[in-house]
């Protein structure tokens, strides 16, 4: 059993302190480390996994597995993870499931009837019911893991059948309905494991992203609120300590408001739109606390005051008389589908931005076609949401009559430099310096293509008309259930979406006949 550290944080010195007691033999007091980091980060997979080694290592087996399973859940690639659960599994008695596992951390290959396998295992080996019904939602939890949703439906099923009330096994059922697109059903198996255990957040904020991907917000904003709860293990934000409440829909003329964003860069171009609606209501102040590649583009919302970046928050607190995040306000605004702020555009360019990139990009005349591929590798559904590589998009090549101008900035970058052979495009990506630039870029162009990442709420914030690609496993709420248009981004958004889990061809063979109609139509 090895104690790792594989990804960094905010909590890396304490990790590290954590290791040096652990490996002096320190239990105790590495222990209490490790359950310091979740408590500011919950879903920290090494603390989760050596907190696991821990208790592994004191014989508290049963108290172990809960940990291991969360470092392999949030971080599904790292074999060590997978290694040290079947390590668990082992010592816990249960060989049935832990053999079904190839010890390199997955489990491709495993038989069509290895569920079946399992059960027959289970019984002949007399297991009992409840441990049956816990390592079938464990292999369950595994086959999802490998987007292998058949076998984990069938899975979670039978650990149902065996334990009607399971509600870890209905939950992640529910959750693997929702990826199968069977809202129904979906619904009633997140229903059913929140009446089994009313207690478990994570169910409610599941719950919320079907209930908003349905575009039923009345009740989806106000369980969407869950996704901060102290209760949520995998929540990304934390109420902020400060010396004024937060905003619960109260009146604001006269207020003055500090407004935080969360998530990620998409998450805020998307729902800046609702600040100035703020000022408009009678707020004396609307501050808004963004990332720093923000900023400066955010200051162009009419009627605000200029962004502050979210890393020195400048002393603003005590100005104020209210806070909220940005992704509270639509629950306190009653927004329905039908009441979405959506006049575009609400963001607009910098002068001096496009001043810099005028003579950069390509002259009117062609097509002009920006195109992002990949997004940010850390984002937890990336693997289904990005594109293998450019390669994928060769096919549009062959529509005459079009230029391409690469966007992709991070991940993927490098292939823009240096492009495959017959795909030539303008590489634009290694000069941005942050969203203003992109902005401006975006303003001389006719069409953005992008998988589902923050360019997409850009060009959508600017007016300009976008192509998103889609991806059937983790479908975000926001573009709701099988629209092809979006009502946040009204006559410039048009969604793409795959009809296989994996399976980018369909949906780029669609695009390229989109294309082809649309530079016929292109009149420079």
């Amino acid at each position: 059993m090895m104690v790792i550290n594989n990804m960094a944080s905010s909590n890396d010195q304490t990790l590290r302190q954590a290791i040096a007691h652990h490996h002096a033999g320190r239990l105790a007091e590495a222990e209490r480390l490790y359950r310091a980091i979740l408590v500011n980060d919950p879903r920290h997979p090494d603390a989760h996994h050596n907190l696991g080694i821990v208790g592994l290592q004191a014989g508290r087996v049963e108290e172990a597995l809960p940990h291991l399973q969360a470092a392999m859940e949030v971080a599904p690639m790292v074999v060590q993870y997978w290694s040290s659960l079947l390590d668990g599994l082992l010592m816990a008695g249960r060989p049935q499931v832990a053999r079904l596992l190839p010890a390199w951390g997955g489990i491709a290959g495993l038989p069509d009837d290895a569920v079946k396998s399992l059960e027959n295992r289970m019984k002949a080996a007399g297991v009992a019911t409840e441990r049956q019904a816990e390592d079938l939602c464990l292999l369950g939890r595994m086959f999802q893991e490998r987007n292998q949703l058949d076998q984990a439906r069938t899975a979670y099923r039978q650990a149902i059948r065996l334990r009607p009330d399971y509600a870890d096994a209905l939950a992640n059922l529910g959750c693997l309905l929702m990826d199968l697109h069977r809202p129904e059903e979906a619904e009633a198996a997140l229903r059913a494991a929140s009446r089994a255990a009313p207690g478990q957040v994570e169910i409610l904020w599941n719950l919320a992203l079907l209930l908003l991907r349905q575009g039923r917000f009345a009740e989806g904003w106000t369980l969407y609120e869950y996704r901060h709860h102290p209760g949520n293990r995998f929540r990304s934000t934390v109420p902020p300590d400060l010396p004024f409440p937060c905003w619960r829909g109260e009146a604001l003329t006269g207020k003055a408001i500090l407004v935080l964003t969360e998530q990620g860069l998409g998450d805020t171009l998307q729902f800046c739109r609702y600040l100035p609606i703020l000022k408009a209501r009678g707020a004396k102040a609307v501050k808004l606390v963004c990332a720093p590649s923000l900023a400066g583009l955010l200051q162009t919302l009419p009627g605000m005051e200029a962004p502050e970046d979210e890393e020195t928050t400048g002393g603003a607190g005590e100005s104020h008389d209210f806070w909220t995040f940005l992704l509270d306000i639509p629950v306190h605004l009653r927004t329905t589908l039908a009441t979405i702020p959506a006049d575009l555009p609400y963001l607009r360019t910098l002068p001096e931005r496009d001043a810099a990139w005028r003579g950069r990009l390509p002259p009117p005349g062609a097509l002009r076609v920006g195109l992002t591929w990949k997004g940010n590798p850390d984002h937890w559904n990336d693997g289904n949401r990005s594109l293998p590589d450019l390669a994928c998009l060769a096919s549009l090549w062959s529509v005459s009559g079009v230029v391409f101008v690469g966007l992709q900035t991070g991940a993927g970058a490098g292939e823009a430099a240096s492009p495959p052979d017959g795909q030539p495009l303008l590489d634009c990506g290694h000069w941005i310096g942050d969203c203003a630039d992109t902005a401006s870029i975006v303003a001389r162009l006719d069409l953005v293509i992008c998988v589902d990442t923050a360019i997409a709420h850009l060009c959508g914030a600017l007016g300009k008309r976008c192509w998103v690609l889609l991806p059937v496993i983790g479908s975000d709420w926001r573009w709701l259930e099988e629209r092809s248009d979006s009502p946040w981004y009204p006559g410039v958004m048009r969604l793409f979406r795959q009809k296989i889990p994996g399976d980018w061809s369909g949906v780029i063979r669609e695009v390229r006949e989109a294309l082809a109609g649309l530079a016929r139509d292109h009149c420079p």
